[in-house]
Protein backbone atom coordinates (compact mmCIF):
# COMPACT_ATOMS: atom_id res chain seq x y z
CA UNK A 1 0.00 0.00 0.00
CA UNK A 2 1.48 3.29 -0.90
CA UNK A 3 1.53 5.25 2.64
CA UNK A 4 3.63 2.42 3.91
CA UNK A 5 6.44 3.05 1.14
CA UNK A 6 9.75 1.27 2.80
CA UNK A 7 12.93 3.02 2.47
CA UNK A 8 15.55 0.70 2.90
CA UNK A 9 18.27 -0.32 0.08
CA UNK A 10 17.49 -3.59 -1.91
CA UNK A 11 19.85 -6.63 -2.14
CA UNK A 12 20.84 -7.02 -5.43
CA UNK A 13 20.44 -10.31 -7.21
CA UNK A 14 23.41 -11.40 -10.13
CA UNK A 15 23.01 -14.32 -12.04
CA UNK A 16 24.81 -15.35 -15.89
CA UNK A 17 22.73 -14.95 -18.73
CA UNK A 18 22.58 -18.67 -18.71
CA UNK A 19 20.83 -18.72 -15.42
CA UNK A 20 18.57 -16.30 -16.53
CA UNK A 21 17.38 -18.23 -19.88
CA UNK A 22 17.41 -21.47 -17.71
CA UNK A 23 14.88 -19.28 -15.41
CA UNK A 24 12.52 -17.06 -17.68
CA UNK A 25 10.67 -18.31 -20.57
CA UNK A 26 11.69 -16.73 -24.09
CA UNK A 27 9.16 -13.79 -23.92
CA UNK A 28 10.13 -13.18 -20.42
CA UNK A 29 13.66 -13.13 -21.06
CA UNK A 30 13.50 -11.16 -24.59
CA UNK A 31 11.61 -8.31 -22.32
CA UNK A 32 13.00 -8.81 -19.01
CA UNK A 33 16.87 -8.86 -20.05
CA UNK A 34 16.81 -8.01 -23.55
CA UNK A 35 14.57 -4.60 -23.35
CA UNK A 36 11.60 -5.76 -25.31
CA UNK A 37 8.41 -4.99 -25.42
CA UNK A 38 5.25 -7.15 -25.45
CA UNK A 39 2.36 -6.00 -28.32
CA UNK A 40 0.05 -3.74 -26.57
CA UNK A 41 -3.24 -5.04 -25.12
CA UNK A 42 -1.38 -8.52 -25.47
CA UNK A 43 -0.43 -9.24 -21.98
CA UNK A 44 -1.97 -11.38 -19.40
CA UNK A 45 -2.20 -9.10 -16.97
CA UNK A 46 -3.67 -5.82 -18.70
CA UNK A 47 -6.94 -6.21 -17.86
CA UNK A 48 -6.48 -7.73 -14.19
CA UNK A 49 -8.78 -6.39 -11.95
CA UNK A 50 -7.92 -8.67 -8.65
CA UNK A 51 -6.45 -7.16 -5.73
CA UNK A 52 -2.61 -8.30 -4.65
CA UNK A 53 0.72 -6.98 -5.38
CA UNK A 54 2.65 -8.08 -8.68
CA UNK A 55 5.89 -9.07 -8.10
CA UNK A 56 9.54 -9.36 -10.50
CA UNK A 57 8.96 -11.97 -12.84
CA UNK A 58 12.93 -12.83 -12.50
CA UNK A 59 13.92 -12.37 -9.10
CA UNK A 60 10.26 -12.39 -7.00
CA UNK A 61 10.35 -8.87 -6.00
CA UNK A 62 7.30 -6.62 -5.10
CA UNK A 63 6.68 -4.07 -7.77
CA UNK A 64 3.38 -3.21 -7.67
CA UNK A 65 -0.07 -3.16 -5.82
CA UNK A 66 -3.50 -3.10 -7.49
CA UNK A 67 -4.47 -0.15 -5.54
CA UNK A 68 -1.84 1.69 -7.34
CA UNK A 69 -3.34 -0.10 -10.66
CA UNK A 70 -5.33 2.21 -13.55
CA UNK A 71 -6.34 2.01 -16.64
CA UNK A 72 -4.54 4.50 -18.74
CA UNK A 73 -5.46 3.18 -22.47
CA UNK A 74 -2.16 2.39 -23.51
CA UNK A 75 -2.23 -1.35 -23.53
CA UNK A 76 -0.18 -2.36 -20.82
CA UNK A 77 -0.05 -2.49 -17.07
CA UNK A 78 -0.73 1.09 -16.07
CA UNK A 79 0.73 2.25 -12.09
CA UNK A 80 0.80 5.79 -10.45
CA UNK A 81 3.93 4.84 -8.04
CA UNK A 82 5.62 1.59 -6.89
CA UNK A 83 5.20 -0.52 -3.60
CA UNK A 84 8.33 1.23 -2.38
CA UNK A 85 10.90 3.79 -3.29
CA UNK A 86 13.52 1.62 -3.90
CA UNK A 87 11.33 -1.32 -5.72
CA UNK A 88 12.27 0.38 -9.33
CA UNK A 89 14.78 2.06 -10.43
CA UNK A 90 15.17 4.67 -13.23
CA UNK A 91 17.33 5.33 -16.21
CA UNK A 92 17.35 7.24 -19.19
CA UNK A 93 16.36 5.32 -22.30
CA UNK A 94 17.26 7.65 -25.74
CA UNK A 95 16.93 4.45 -28.22
CA UNK A 96 14.32 4.14 -31.31
CA UNK A 97 14.67 7.78 -31.24
CA UNK A 98 13.12 8.66 -28.42
CA UNK A 99 14.01 10.36 -24.94
CA UNK A 100 12.39 7.93 -22.03
CA UNK A 101 12.18 6.67 -18.66
CA UNK A 102 13.18 3.02 -18.18
CA UNK A 103 12.09 1.45 -15.33
CA UNK A 104 13.73 -1.74 -14.01
CA UNK A 105 13.45 -3.96 -11.06
CA UNK A 106 16.01 -2.55 -8.31
CA UNK A 107 16.74 -6.28 -6.95
CA UNK A 108 17.78 -7.96 -10.27
CA UNK A 109 17.89 -5.12 -13.18
CA UNK A 110 15.26 -6.57 -15.38
CA UNK A 111 13.49 -4.39 -17.63
CA UNK A 112 10.10 -3.98 -16.56
CA UNK A 113 8.84 -0.76 -19.18
CA UNK A 114 8.99 2.52 -19.17
CA UNK A 115 7.65 5.84 -17.03
CA UNK A 116 6.05 8.74 -18.55
CA UNK A 117 4.88 12.20 -16.94
CA UNK A 118 1.24 11.49 -17.83
CA UNK A 119 0.23 9.45 -14.82
CA UNK A 120 -3.10 10.41 -12.55
CA UNK A 121 -2.61 12.10 -9.14
CA UNK A 122 -1.15 12.16 -6.72
CA UNK A 123 2.02 11.46 -8.32
CA UNK A 124 1.13 12.51 -12.29
CA UNK A 125 3.50 9.38 -13.15
CA UNK A 126 2.39 6.46 -15.19
CA UNK A 127 4.52 3.29 -15.13
CA UNK A 128 3.89 1.87 -17.89
CA UNK A 129 4.72 -2.00 -17.58
CA UNK A 130 4.92 -5.32 -19.59
CA UNK A 131 2.54 -8.21 -18.34
CA UNK A 132 5.46 -10.75 -18.74
CA UNK A 133 7.60 -9.17 -16.57
CA UNK A 134 5.15 -9.46 -13.83
CA UNK A 135 4.00 -12.15 -11.40
CA UNK A 136 0.97 -11.95 -9.78
CA UNK A 137 0.07 -12.64 -6.31
CA UNK A 138 -3.50 -12.38 -5.33
CA UNK A 139 -4.46 -11.24 -1.91
CA UNK A 140 -6.62 -13.15 -0.01
CA UNK A 141 -10.53 -12.81 -0.19
CA UNK A 142 -10.84 -9.21 2.29
CA UNK A 143 -7.08 -8.73 2.67
CA UNK A 144 -5.70 -5.55 1.22
CA UNK A 145 -2.83 -5.30 -1.13
CA UNK A 146 0.58 -5.22 0.93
Amino acid sequence: MTETKTTAPVEKVHKTDEEWRAQLTPEQYYITRQKGTEPAFSGALYKNHENGVYHCVACNAPLFTSDTKYESGSGWPSFWTPVSDHAVEEHEDNSHGMRRIEATCAKCGAHLGHIFPDGPKPSGLRYCINSASLNFEKAEQGEKAK
